[in-house]
């Protein structure tokens, strides 16, 4: 049997990549349906639901490479004429499910891929590349639209799939050519008719139907991301103190399932009123931070849950505190309040002063268990306790 295909048959190379393609896929769809219907309300149901979706992400990656490197062979190849009448409506459909699937092999984990590369946190890739990619920044809304486009382009694969699956059983049984056949490996010759493969309006047809369900699914992804996230937005009083606060962010990281993930508040609002001359208690601080506001990777949904922040409950957090200054270090003592609970807390930060501007940042390191947050989660194998808080602040006087 010929390594390279002729052109009457394939040749071993095309046959594994085919086989192997379809095997992949057998595979990784399933796994990415069960997955994604599988609850996470425990320690175990979320480890449960991260290795299957990081098993469909890994073997996602490998079917991108092996895609890529069969249509690389492909296209140093011979292809076998069809063994349909040529320009024929059949030679035709079936050219234009073989185009779909070619760009749908390459499409579905690619835009699988960015969306992960987009987001961070949950269910990581097992190869020792892929969490990150070139050019792809951390982004919610290009996360959303790749997650709708990935869902979509999956729908036209399993599409095609099933109709080039009952295409081959039709020529098996029916017609009984060698169509299915000379695709399976051992010596079999037939000639073909030619012709059809080589027409351009199968893969100009197949990349059309690509570009209008990608562009209708951008579209839809980004009007759902503004409704579903108009509602959960509240609305911060506003305050007025000493100090003005011009620009500023608090962030958070956390660790699951021994991944980093990083957010951060988009909203929050604080008074300050502080003394740069004064000594012991120079001033006081109170802010209050919109819990909706927060974007945390992939699992945002799942931190406004009633098992985390409870967001529908406990819409803000509050730290009130002191501002204490000691041999030129700074400290905000105070208490926050999170989810219900009041917990004290020492912030110290760093300050500079320039006139009436200051500069000031610090981190501090919270447990999440004093607050209440991931109560079913009581070990760090799928949350770890420690939350890492960073606050930075411009502020004129």
């Amino acid at each position: 049997m010929s390594v390279s295909n002729t052109a009457r048959s394939y040749g071993t190379v095309t046959k594994t990549f085919h086989w192997l393609t379809a095997l992949l896929i057998l595979m990784i769809a399933p796994l990415g349906m069960i997955a994604h219907d599988l609850p996470y309300g425990t320690d175990a149901e979320l480890a449960q639901k991260a290795f299957l979706f990081s098993l469909h992400k890994t073997l996602g990656v490998t079917v991108f490479f092996v895609a890529l490197a069969r249509i690389l062979w492909a296209l140093g190849q011979v292809k076998p004429g069809a063994l349909t009448a040529p320009h024929s409506a059949q030679a035709m459909i079936a050219s234009l499910v073989h185009w779909l699937l070619y760009i749908s092999i390459v499409a579905v984990p690619l835009t699988g891929w960015v969306h992960h590369a987009a987001t961070s946190g949950f269910a990581p890739i097992w190869w020792p590349f892929g969490q990150d990619l070139p050019l792809v920044p951390k982004s919610q809304s290009l996360a959303e639209v790749t997650a709708v486009l990935h869902g979509l382009f999956s729908q036209i694969m399993i599409a095609s799939i099933a109709l080039h699956v009952a295409g081959a059983f039709k020529h098996h049984l029916i017609d009984k050519d060698a169509t299915l056949r000379r695709m399976w490996f051992g010596k079999t010759n037939a000639a073909g008719l030619g012709g059809a493969h080589g027409s351009w309006r199968a893969p100009v047809a197949a990349l059309a139907i690509f570009a209008l369900t990608g562009g209708i699914g951008a579209a839809v992804a980004l009007v759902q991301s503004y409704d579903t996230a108009a509602p959960a937005q509240i609305a911060l009083e506003q305050v007025s103190a000493g100090w003005t606060v011009t620009d500023g962010q608090i962030s958070i990281g956390i660790t699951q399932l021994g991944s980093n993930v990083q957010g951060s508040f988009t909203d929050w609002t604080a008074a300050i009123n502080f003394d740069p001359a004064a000594t012991g208690i120079a001033g006081e601080v109170s802010t209050t931070i919109s819990i909706p506001s927060l974007t945390l990777g992939s699992v945002t949904s799942q931190a406004m849950g009633a098992d985390f922040f409870d967001s529908a409950t406990y819409p803000t957090a509050r730290f009130t505190g002191a501002i204490i200054a000691e041999a030129g270090s700074y400290t905000a003592d105070g208490v926050l309040a999170i989810k219900g609970s009041e917990v004290p807390v020492r912030f110290p930060f760093d300050l500079t002063v320039a006139g009436d501007t200051a500069e000031m940042s610090g981190t501090l390191t919270l447990d999440r268990r004093d607050f209440g947050i991931g109560a079913s989660m009581a070990d760090e194998s799928s949350l770890g306790f420690a939350v890492d808080v960073t606050l930075s602040v411009s502020a004129t006087r």
